[in-house]
């Protein structure tokens, strides 16, 4: 922060304001003064500032009406209250009303160089968030993710706030959501881009080998170990390391994993050296972390760890608005791989694929869009040549039974939640969305109806 960033102060007493405009201006800060109500709304009409300083109470304006005018004007300049003694009271309403907090006179310059500066940062970072959603607003593809879901744009805009950071993230989603292409967007849009990127899968390393493939090992260290050997930990020097199906990491070694994240050191298996650790860890799993520790599979504070940020990636079903989008997009792909002139789909063929749960998820949807690209005899995909599991489409054809000319408006609309609430496995969120209502009127309704909770 410096001197591109623009602050008012306005208070009656002139003394006030010039110490603040000292204290800020040596800070490297553009400081402009007013002593009055009527001095201080001029001053901020002509012209653009970050940070507001203002006295609530002056002889011809309440400061009040400042607040509510600079966040109507420009909601992202942030206000901080100038408060005299028995005040308050008032400044503590002033900070409901918009302003980010306030200081008490008589102004510490330290308290005042610290306040000023985390108002600012905010007001940086909310401007950043803005830009972003507008940047990401119409996008549907982000570094090969798929999605035009509020939840995908969400995830688009997470990876562009933390990827150009050290912070460690974890991805949690059901297997074939994409939790692989989100962990490479965050690499390959980071400052480490340029460096390995190292994948471990602890699902499917050999629990007797697990410690000496993460930190290698020295030769002789064990039976068979008859040469130095650098563990996957050196291989992301510099990089990034992803820990995929990290609750399945063996509970002997996270103590020693948990040690690396704090220390920035590691010790090869056999071998009292201490060698540096530098790598942006990336953990991702399909199970709930909060079940995985009650069942003893990873610790707790590894997972208070590794979750310095946490991007949850919805399962397909609670997202059907991305659907369309990914068919399309594998279809392009799969025709042009294998050289097929399919161009689209029959409008059957995308009522059942909107129909149908996908519990294999996204990478269930492009196996089934590769096959049908494959046994297409035209240029569009028809329903029969939809190659979806037969039982999940028997499943849809009994749910569809339970809507019949002689039910009564309550029945249908008992009907219509139990199905929005089975496709999206309980959660009302989803469910609410699927219905076009808000999610409060979903309890509603399911209290009307005598609807249990199916997601217990």
């Amino acid at each position: 922060m410096g001197a591109s960033l623009k602050i008012l102060t306005i208070d009656d007493d002139e003394l006030v304001t010039k110490a603040i405009k000292r204290t800020l201006s040596a800070l490297g800060y553009q400081v402009e003064t007013a002593n009055s109500f009527k001095e201080g709304l001029t001053a901020f009409n002509e012209g653009e500032f970050d940070l507001v300083l203002t006295d609530l109470n002056m002889p011809d304006g309440d400061g009040m009406e400042i607040i509510k005018h600079v966040k109507e004007v420009s909601p992202f300049t942030e206000v901080i209250v100038i408060s005299a003694h028995g005040s308050i009271a008032r400044a503590v309403e002033a900070t409901k009303a918009g302003a980010f907090y306030f200081i008490e006179k008589p102004i510490e310059p330290m308290q005042l160089e610290l306040l000023v500066g985390k108002a600012l940062e905010r007001r940086l970072l909310v401007a950043e968030s803005a830009n972003l959603r507008k940047k990401l607003g119409d996008r549907y593809e982000y570094f090969n993710i798929i999605g035009r879901s509020r939840a995908m744009q969400h995830i688009f805009e997470m990876i562009e706030n933390i990827a150009h950071t050290d912070a460690n993230v974890l991805i949690i989603g059901e297997s074939g959501t994409g939790k692989e292409l989100i962990a490479n967007a965050i690499h390959y849009n980071s400052p480490r881009a340029r460096r390995p990127f190292v994948k471990v899968n602890c699902a499917a390393l050999p629990k007797e080998l697990i410690e000496s493939e993460m930190f290698g090992h020295v030769r002789g260290a064990f039976t068979g170990a008859t040469k130095d050997k650098k563990g996957l930990i050196a291989a992301a020097n510099g990089g990034s390391l992803l820990l995929d199906e990290i609750a399945e990491m063996p509970i002997l070694l996270q103590p020693k994993l948990l040690r690396v994240l704090q220390e920035r050191t590691y010790r090869r298996v056999g071998s009292d050296r201490e060698e540096q650790a530098d790598f942006r860890l990336i953990c991702s799993t399909n199970r709930d972390p909060q079940e995985a520790i009650e069942a003893g599979m990873l610790r707790e504070d590894l997972f208070y760890r590794i979750n310095t940020v946490t991007v949850n990636v919805p399962p397909l079903r609670e997202r059907n608005e991305d659907i369309q989008c990914l068919a399309e997009h594998f279809l392009r792909l799969f025709a042009e791989k294998y050289n097929r002139n399919v161009t689209g789909f029959s409008s059957d063929a995308y009522e059942r694929m909107f129909e149908y749960s996908w519990p294999g998820n996204v990478r269930e949807l492009q196996n089934v869009i590769e096959r049908a690209v494959l046994l297409s005899k035209s240029e569009v995909v028809e329903l029969d040549e939809l190659p979806v599991k037969k039982a999940a489409v028997a499943r849809t054809a009994k749910q569809d039974a339970l809507l019949d000319d002689n039910m009564t408006l309550d029945e249908i609309e008992r009907a219509a939640v139990m199905r929005a609430l089975e496709r999206t496995g309980g959660n009302k969120q989803a469910a609410a969305e699927l219905l076009g209502i808000y999610r409060p009127r979903i309890y509603n309704l399911m209290r009307k109806h005598k609807i249990p909770d199916i997601s217990k």
